[in-house]
């Protein structure tokens, strides 16, 4: 599932597509472009110069309030019409960006209130919580699709699949994780 939400580059929802291509799995694009009004981010706002480290005493600009929290939530309603009961989401706090609403205390919150929302028995995974940047490319690698991960994947602000700008806080933590595991591998 893919969420068209106003982002400053449509490349994010073309990755996720060909990614699903190559895991064999439908692709579901769902619009939610309301998130885009809701508050300024630069994320969804060209307008709005990208913070490259994060400012002291806040959150980073890159902070888009309420979208993960939308997107579970969105994601939830789906899989109560399909009767599907686990949810899997990449969010992580090892690595803290800055954003609440990738806490694990968040998410544990979150799936309680879905459950109580729609008086089902959802399960939100969330298997990179607690693993650093180092750990999840070791989990590809164990996984069989380092390849995959290193160079059909999205991660930077600026839309540039792969290695990124290298510049902005996302490339920076991810490039950063890839030399740490590169390093331990050897």
């Amino acid at each position: 599932m893919c969420f068209s939400y106003g982002q400053r580059h449509s490349v994010e929802i073309e990755v996720a597509r060909n990614i699903a291509g190559i895991a064999g799995v439908p692709f579901q694009l769902l619009d939610a472009s309301v998130i885009s009004h809701l508050s300024p981010n630069s994320l969804t706002d060209k307008s709005i110069t990208m913070d490259e480290e994060q400012p002291v005493g806040s959150y980073p600009n890159t902070f888009v309030p309420g979208r993960n929290m939308l997107f579970i939530t969105f994601a939830a309603a789906i899989a109560y019409a399909k009767k599907i009961k686990h949810l899997i989401t990449g969010v992580s706090e090892a690595d803290y960006s800055g954003y609440p609403d990738c806490r694990d205390t968040f998410i544990h919150s979150l799936n309680a209130t879905i459950n109580l929302a729609m008086d089902k028995h959802f399960i939100i995974h969330t298997p990179l919580m607690h693993r650093n940047k180092a750990k999840v490319w070791e989990l590809a690698d164990e996984l069989g699709v380092f390849d995959i991960v290193k160079n059909e994947t999205l991660t930077c602000y600026n839309g540039i699949k792969a290695e990124g700008c290298g510049h902005c806080p996302a490339c920076k933590l991810r490039n950063r994780g890839l030399r740490e595991y590169l390093a331990e591998r050897k």
